[in-house]
């Protein structure tokens, strides 16, 4: 197992967020790696890319992993329907999408799950998608 594929994942996967019109007409470039230290900077909404599990996925010729990460979307609205579109955003520019991460290759790139919950103010609405990305080295 390497976890050598993490930061390379991280970035294409910013990368693909921060070039997508329609998570951009949500979010605009509030695209994050950790949350926002208790205040929002006056974001209505906003996104993080958050925790990650690294299985091994490898064979003795090549390295692999898969790799199990949060994208959350913040909210300071009562009501979860405009996160819920900006999540419809975020699933359609990830869900097997063809993610640059060098000489490597993203096998598939899927969603598991995803958790709804309230928060407190000024976060008063969380939506947390887990993606599955199953990567192959060279």
């Amino acid at each position: 197992m390497s976890y050598v594929f993490s930061a390379a994942l991280q970035s294409a996967v910013y990368r693909q967020l921060s070039s997508d019109p329609a998570v951009a007409a949500g979010v605009g470039t509030a695209i994050y790696d950790a949350p926002l230290q208790g205040m929002t900077d006056g974001k209505t909404y906003f996104v993080t890319l958050g925790d990650e599990v690294v299985k091994p996925f490898g064979s003795k010729t090549s390295e692999g992993g898969i790799h199990e990460f949060d994208v959350t979307i913040h909210s300071t609205r009562d009501g979860f329907a405009g996160a819920k579109g900006i999540a419809e955003a975020i699933c359609s520019a990830l869900i097997d999408a063809h993610l640059d991460i060098g000489e490597d290759r993203i096998v598939s790139l899927r969603l598991l799950r995803a958790k709804t919950e309230r928060g407190r103010s000024p976060v008063k609405r969380l939506i947390t998608l887990r993606f599955r990305a199953v990567i192959d080295g060279v």
